[in-house]
């Protein structure tokens, strides 16, 4: 005998197929859920850590940016010394230019010429005074570009003047003071 089964077990099978269909779509759905919360608290977490480090890497920034104006300001503070210091140096190299210039003029200045004014600026020095004649100021000249210590002498002005009952000649000079270097060692 033929059996038939009038039992609708193709909607059962449709019915349990569709209930699988559910559960799996629900753990798909649940692993769904747990990969994407734990991806996103991976990059939360890293986000964190890397905002830290940014926070880290500012202040240290900070705090070198913070030596860097003080090294700068050292090294301001080296230069003005040093200034200081070639300035210090070149003032005692010079100290005694003074005396060796009066020395030098005592034996340059021929017999007839009289000194009234001696001024210094800088290098320059601007001499005048009188002459019984010309010729001692051309000698005068000549003395002081041979000098050692003066050099590229110019007559500025010569004319005739009357000092008390003498007829002499007023002149105006400048020469340049050659600066001595001190020896190397030497202080």
């Amino acid at each position: 005998m033929i059996r038939i089964n009038l039992l609708p077990h193709r909607e059962e099978k449709r019915k349990a197929r569709r209930q699988q269909f559910y559960v799996l779509l629900g753990l798909v759905s649940v692993l769904a859920a747990v990969i994407w919360f734990l991806g996103y608290s991976y990059i939360n977490r890293e986000t964190d850590v890397q905002n830290e480090k940014n926070e880290f890497l500012k202040k240290e920034i900070a705090s070198l940016d913070k030596e860097i104006s003080e090294i700068k300001k050292i090294q301001d503070q080296t230069n003005a010394l040093l200034a200081r210091k070639r300035v210090i140096e070149a003032l005692q190299a010079n100290r005694t230019e003074m005396v060796h210039l009066f020395n030098e003029l005592a034996k340059q200045v021929p017999e007839g010429i009289y000194l009234s004014t001696l001024s210094q600026t800088g290098q320059r020095i601007a001499i005048s005074g009188f002459a019984q004649t010309n010729a001692r100021i051309t000698t005068l000249m000549n003395n002081l570009d041979e000098s050692p210590l003066l050099e590229s002498s110019t007559l500025i002005e010569t004319k005739a003047a009357q000092v008390g009952n003498r007829r002499l000649n007023a002149f105006s000079i400048t020469t340049m003071i050659s600066r001595q270097t001190a020896a190397p060692g030497k202080k």
